[in-house]
């Protein structure tokens, strides 16, 4: 099957939620049922090539499959009660869900089906399923409303083929997953900016970072992932290891499915709060990283500024973030978490961010000071999904303390982009100027400025784009004697024009 078959029959289904959930609530139900369907054609054939190869050998067919990527396990449903109960067996299979599709208690069938899947796959998929519930009231309405629901939404993945060798490439999945979670952030309003990174932002992220082979790359705000894979993915090859935090439960699962579907099965991927709990940690130490990279939420209230005082891991050294606003406290972490003398940063932030007073005033100096910040550049508006407002990257580059370097780049990017009904986005061409300005590092007129530490130190530390990049255009000198013969030009023609029309009004009798 190709992506576009794949994609107009899901999105079909998504049919069968319209109007009874919200996109940015069904979406759950959606990937994760796209999920089984793989794992579950993967296993068919996995299964029908290793019975071929073993034959009559069934000890050494039986080891083989426990040593593929993924184990389809045996459900086992209780169908009587707790005092008596009565067992029906079957595998833990989407064919099992299709065929038991009629049934009145399908949600609960599908949920036990998850839970022995995630049983199953313990070291890969604990917890993964846990935070979608197919046989919810609240979610999915009465039994006979999601019964209905569910049967249709089986019936309409069941028209898909995802076996490997029947798709007409091998990252037609994980293509067709990232198209789903663009097609749902598009229509989940605020909420989308919790979980998607538009894809051209993430693309120029991606060139201004340049992951080499061997890098190590995280995301301490991760969301569904598709940042995090798409900066590895200019690697080129597999030759990488991803690490990555995200809060949201639900949207944590969509991450590790994310990174599984992209069959990328290394990845580290931890639920917890990034700033108050990291996990992402060794021997009591924040693990370092080549390429760290983030879209984190904007101006994040109550944030955590309560452990920021006493924070083990003297994240905080600089200043404290405000209570209100935690921009800094995620490019605090992602510093911290960088490799100390190579490392590379960039981060999506408001404009905010680079000129408010106060304790963020205080870290922005900081920064400057040990000569970390390489680049600012401003994006155009309406760019992200759930917010209208401006942003900007900041580039960190701490090979920059070892001196060969101590100038800013800053890159006024906002007017140039691709005008949207709902939102812009950034061209090709609009990626590549950005990115070859930056790595030629050379003030453009009107577009970009290379400033000196003392010009800056000038400014108070005010990064605000304006105070160094002139996009000041002086308006046409306008020659006052021309216009006048113009204006009477056009009062002649107009004396004349009045004088034709009376004499038509006066032929006509319509005037005496």
């Amino acid at each position: 099957m190709s992506r576009d078959e794949i994609n107009a029959i899901i999105w079909q289904a998504c049919d069968t939620f319209r109007g009874v959930l919200e996109s940015s609530d069904y979406k759950n139900y959606i990937l994760t049922m796209l999920f089984i369907k793989y794992l579950s054609d993967l296993y068919n054939e996995r299964y029908a090539e290793l019975e071929k190869k073993y034959g009559k050998d069934s000890e050494r067919f039986e080891r083989a499959l426990q040593r593929e990527r993924f184990r389809l396990a045996t459900v086992k449903l209780n169908l009587g009660t707790k005092e008596k109960p009565k067992y029906e067996e079957f595998p833990a299979h989407f064919h099992s869900l299709y065929e038991r599709r009629e049934r009145d208690n399908i949600g609960e069938i599908i949920n036990v089906t998850l839970e022995a899947i995630e049983n199953d796959n313990r070291t890969k998929l604990e917890n993964v399923f846990r935070n979608i519930d197919f046989n919810s009231d609240a979610m999915l309405g009465r039994a006979k409303d999601r019964n209905r629901i569910l049967k249709t939404l089986l019936e309409d993945f069941d028209k898909l083929d995802l076996t490997p060798s029947h798709l007409e490439s091998l990252d037609v999945i994980g293509d067709v997953y990232e198209y789903l979670i663009g097609k749902f952030a598009a229509g989940a309003g605020k909420k989308a900016g919790e979980f998607y990174t538009p894809p051209e932002v993430s693309k120029l992220l991606a060139r201004l970072l340049g992951a080499e082979p061997g890098n190590t790359i995280c995301d301490p705000a991760c969301g569904s992932g598709s940042l995090l894979i798409r900066v590895a993915s200019h690697i080129g090859n597999n030759n990488f290891s991803l690490a990555g935090q995200e809060s949201n439960g639900a949207t944590w699962s969509l991450c590790k499915m994310n990174m599984y579907l992209h069959e990328i099965d290394n990845a580290r991927i931890e639920w917890c709060n990034t700033i108050t709990n990291p996990l992402l940690i060794e021997k009591d130490e924040l693990i370092r990283y080549d390429i760290v990279v983030a879209n984190p939420p904007f101006s994040l209230d109550k944030w955590g500024v309560e452990i920021a005082e006493g924070d083990r891991f003297r994240r905080f050294h600089r200043g404290v973030p405000p209570k209100s606003r935690g921009d800094f406290a995620f490019i605090s972490h992602m510093i911290e978490i960088a490799r100390s003398e190579t490392g590379k940063v960039g981060v999506v932030v408001p404009h905010g961010v680079l000129f408010r007073g106060g304790s963020e005033q205080k870290i922005r100096q900081a920064l400057l000071d040990e000569n970390l910040l390489d680049a600012v550049i401003g994006l155009p508006a309406n760019l992200f999904f759930g917010t209208g407002i401006p942003a900007a990257i900041l580039i960190f580059d701490r090979s920059r303390i070892r001196g060969k370097k101590s100038d800013v780049l800053f890159i006024d990017a906002g007017r140039e982009f691709e005008s949207g009904t709902n939102q812009n986005r950034l061209r090709e061409e609009d990626i590549t100027k950005i990115f070859k300005t930056y790595d030629k590092f050379k003030s453009v007129a009107k577009y970009a400025y290379r400033a000196t530490r003392k010009e800056i130190v000038k400014n108070d530390y005010n990064l605000n784009i304006p105070r160094y990049v002139d996009t000041f255009e002086p308006e046409e000198e306008i020659d006052i004697k021309v216009v006048q013969e113009e204006i009477d030009q056009l009062e002649s023609e107009l004396a004349a024009t009045k004088k034709q029309i009376k004499k038509y009004l006066k032929q006509l009798g319509a005037l005496p």
